[in-house]
């Protein structure tokens, strides 16, 4: 667990690299836009924007940004108004932000980015008001800056690498899918239900590693989209997409196999070999899949391996299964079609081709 911890680590390292180089360019250039232009002598709000929306979750920077501006403007109308009608203090400090975060909830419902800004801009005009004057104006001029400045840095200056963006968050995915089907197929081999149950747990916990391919999913799409240096990628990104919505369902069926399987093991079914060659070539498929799309290369070997999943699975069908054998067989036919639509192949095609495969 701990090695594989680290080898997520690893993989996350470049891109954590360019976010924090991104902060830190992004923070500078604020700092100093705000001091020349809005004549300010120590920005803070600017700098403050600027990491706000670098550090915004990939995809969702410029809408954030917006959110960011929003909830500042939202908070420093509200707490302007009320605090002309009731004046400063401790209780008045309470309310008017009480109020400002009920407002921002209620027009937005649970964005973090606009409610955490109307709430912080309602805590500083309560309370520097008094003291520092139009501090009102210049949070919203500030943060205007920071968010542009932002934006800027992400998509013109020192934009990601969207490929190895999906890369390094699918990878997880495709290590634990094919890593437990490897496990899968070798209970089968040693009549270990015990070890097929273990598979089965883990391909539960794969929920993390799919929200944050998702994620990052979304964010190439905004780097290709925003960032002229990458728009070159926009059709590789593309692409990645439609695979991508083919991989939660791969997820859930590989989950289903491996149900099928340790149940299967526990009753003693019978396993013959072509059915655990078809488990055995289902993780290779998936693994080569990952690699012609990370290459940029033709699925068509990618195709005829899933084919062959279902020429196997066709196979054990003569050896007389029992109830979960044949589940296990029905969940391969399946997740051979799957695996040629997220090559690209229409799902009419893919499952005659299949049916076709698995007759043989």
């Amino acid at each position: 667990m701990w090695f594989e911890a680290g080898r997520v680590r690893l993989r996350q390292l470049e891109i954590i690299a360019v976010i924090a180089g991104q902060c830190g360019l992004a923070a500078a250039i604020s700092w100093e836009v705000a001091h020349r232009l809005l004549d300010v002598a120590t920005p803070v709000f600017a700098p403050t924007a600027a990491v706000g929306t670098i550090v915004a979750a990939l995809g969702q920077r410029a809408r954030r940004t917006v959110e960011l501006l929003v909830g500042v403007a939202g908070g420093i109308l509200v707490s302007d108004a009320l605090l002309w009608l009731i004046g400063f203090g401790p209780w008045q400090t309470g309310l008017v932000v009480a109020l400002a975060v009920g407002l921002s909830l209620f027009a937005v419902g649970s964005s973090s980015a606009l409610v955490a800004q109307a709430g912080s801009s309602a805590v500083l005009i309560a309370t520097l008001w008094p003291a520092v004057p139009s501090v009102q104006w210049r949070r919203i001029e500030e943060a205007a800056v920071g968010g542009v400045v932002g934006l800027v840095v992400v998509g013109l200056l020192l934009p990601v690498n969207p490929m190895r963006v999906l890369d390094r968050a699918a990878a997880p995915v495709i290590d634990t899918v094919a890593g437990e089907l490897d496990n899968v197929a070798q209970a089968i081999a040693e009549r270990d239900a015990g070890l097929a149950a273990r598979a089965l747990d883990r391909l539960r916990a794969t929920e993390p590693d799919l929200v944050r391919m998702h994620e990052a999913m979304v964010g190439a799409e905004e780097v290709v989209t925003i960032a002229p240096a990458r728009w070159k990628r926009r059709r590789d990104v593309e692409r990645y997409r439609h695979a991508v919505d083919h991989v939660d369902t791969v997820v859930l069926e590989c989950r289903e196999l491996a149900r099928w399987a340790t149940d299967g093991l526990r009753r003693a079914e019978p396993m013959p070999e072509p059915l655990l060659g078809a488990v055995a070539g289902l993780a290779v498929t998936i693994r080569g899949a990952q690699r012609a799309g990370r290459r940029g290369e033709q699925f068509g070997v990618v195709r005829a391996a899933a084919l062959e999943v279902a020429r196997l699975a066709g196979q054990a069908t003569h050896w007389g299964l029992g109830v979960y054998g044949e589940g296990m067989v029905t969940q391969l036919l399946t997740l051979s079609s799957d695996v040629i639509q997220g090559t690209g192949e229409r799902w009419e095609n893919a499952d005659r081709m299949v049916r076709q495969a698995a007759a043989r």
